[in-house]
């Protein structure tokens, strides 16, 4: 009969190998210590359920893509020297949009790295959305056009960038929207970090 220390010390080892050495679980894991003191383990209890107690419980499977931050600096830095636009302002623009994720769609359906609207594509000469240079060119040459209407103002640019121009001109300030003022307070942390 194994003592109540060594169970305890089989438990430690069994757990320790199971959290270094088991690939992600599908299922939770029950475990049963039996008359002799004999450890069970299983993903499918096979006796009562008050002789298995769960050991493991299963969690969700998230994966989350993680996009490079500097992956696209190279792209950015000649879209701010054709646009004239700060690097720091456009990626973070960009770090806001997509989170540097190439192949992002929005739920209103804008497309790509700057998040461009299908009916813009045409006039900012984009073909494919979701090829980095051409996506990140025409979004600069777009914020090109906000930053000359608003007279340089960034923050109203940002503002139509995200809302739209007409609304920004509507209320000669960001629009009370609460998701295009969280925008532009996001867009702006994100530039002045790249500043630094």
């Amino acid at each position: 009969m194994i003592s109540y220390g060594k169970r305890l010390l089989v438990l430690f080892v069994m757990s320790a190998i199971m959290t270094l050495s088991v690939p992600p679980l599908k299922a939770d894991i029950y475990m049963y210590i039996d008359k002799e003191g004999v450890i069970h383990f299983t993903n499918v209890p096979t006796s009562s359920a008050t002789d298995y107690r769960v050991y493991i419980r299963e969690k969700p499977n998230k994966i989350y893509k993680i996009y490079s931050n500097n992956k696209y600096d190279n792209m950015i830095m000649e879209a701010s020297r054709k646009h004239g636009i700060s690097f720091p302002l456009l990626k973070a623009i960009i770090k806001t949009e997509s989170d540097f994720n190439p192949r992002a769609v929005s739920k209103k359906g804008a497309l790509g790295l700057m998040q461009i609207m299908p009916k813009n594509l045409k006039s900012l000469n984009i073909r494919d959305p979701f090829d980095p240079w051409e996506n990140i060119m025409g979004g600069a040459l777009y914020f090109k056009k906000m930053l000359n209407r608003f007279q340089g103002k960034i923050s109203l640019s940002l503002a139509a960038y995200n809302a739209g121009p007409t609304a920004v001109a509507q209320y000669k300030t960001i629009p009370p929207y609460r998701e295009t003022r969280r925008y532009v307070k996001k867009v702006m942390k994100h530039y002045y970090s790249y500043k630094e």
